[in-house]
């Protein structure tokens, strides 16, 4: 009976040092059942996330109201944001490496990682923490929390494959891609003036109720006829989303691209009193072997914006904005129909 009674003490005691263990007692190396497994954080208490690489650059992505801005400048890119926002408000661990392993994911980590903290109200650091590679079955990525020496393999639920690509962005990648994007109420007035088509050429502005509609150029003719207001509410739905296909600040010809006449030169001008405009510069279909121009097919369009970006467009996009000044009037003895 007394042997019995020894074995269930010695037991309970051992359960209790393990315990301990790992719980809280190796918090500062490598507990695996403490603070250094919990890396997500509730999305209402983020309000900064700072991303610096190896290799030198780094972005914060900050609250502005009920959008996000990055680098304290630009506007974030919403898709990308959110995609963010999920990986660090879900992050969970999946698995705890082998001790042989350990070594080696560290040193990874160490030198290749991507350092991300969280931040809550008054820059207070809520997580810090290394996000590294995938894992040989693509199936995890690891991570290792700021401070700890026990990497970790991290999941998102429900989601099979690397977290590493959402936290892996540089300069342009997390900005927001719109050249324009307005609603028909936010707008005061639109221009667009065609260099070669100048008597296709207009200005729209917001008269009370309505809308005052002339040529762009003081010696092209006004058309008398009576102005759809119908028309000219289709034309302002089509700066709701007007998005381009890429950054292209690094392009080596831009200088020598704004030499030449654009095909059209669009300015949006909101209730504010703010105006974005773009000048758009036509590129046409390419042989796929010698790239040299194939047709007078207009595929995409280098947008030489006010802010200074520089993008690439494509026409199929764009096209719903390039209206021509006679577009907007009732068909010769036609009633207009709003």
């Amino acid at each position: 009976m007394k042997k019995n009674y020894w074995l269930i003490v010695i037991f309970v005691l051992l359960g209790g040092a393990t315990a301990w263990y790992y719980l809280g007692g190796k918090k500062n190396a490598s507990s695996t059942l403490g603070w250094d497994r919990l890396f997500k954080v509730e999305e209402k208490d983020i309000q900064k996330i700072f991303i610096a690489k190896r290799t030198g650059e780094t972005t914060t992505i900050e609250r502005d109201g009920n959008s996000w801005k990055v680098n304290g400048q630009w506007k974030a890119n919403k898709n990308i944001v959110e995609n963010l926002l999920e990986a660090v408000t879900t992050l969970e661990l999946q698995s705890v490496p082998p001790p042989v392993a350990t070594d080696n994911l560290v040193k990874e980590l160490a030198s290749r990682g991507i350092k991300v903290e969280v931040y809550g109200n008054r820059d207070k650091l809520l997580k810090a923490y290394y996000i590294g590679g995938v894992t040989a079955d693509a199936r995890g990525t690891y991570a290792i929390m700021d401070g700890s020496e026990q990497p970790m393999i991290l999941q998102i639920p429900n989601m099979t494959g690397q977290i590493r690509t959402r936290f892996d962005l540089i300069g342009d990648d997390w900005r927001d891609r719109h050249v324009f994007s307005y609603k028909p109420e936010e707008i005061e007035a639109v221009s667009v003036e065609y260099p070669q088509q100048r008597n296709k050429s207009f200005k729209l502005k917001r008269a009370g109720q309505s809308w005052e509609l002339k040529p762009f150029y003081d010696n092209v003719p006004p058309i008398s006829r009576p102005v759809s207001n119908g028309r000219i509410e289709g034309f302002l739905v089509g700066f709701g989303g007007l998005m381009s296909e890429s950054f292209e600040n690094q392009y080596a010809k831009k200088d020598s691209i704004r030499q030449m006449i654009p095909f059209a030169v669009v300015s949006v001008t909101d209730v504010k009193g703010q105006e974005r405009k773009s000048a758009f510069y036509p590129t046409y279909r390419k042989d796929k072997d010698t790239g040299e121009r194939r047709s007078d097919v207009v595929e995409r369009y280098f947008a030489d914006v006010s802010n200074g970006d520089w993008m690439l467009t494509q026409h199929r996009v764009f096209e719903k904005i390039f209206w021509p000044y006679d577009a907007f009037f009732e068909e010769p003895g036609k009633a207009v129909k709003d």
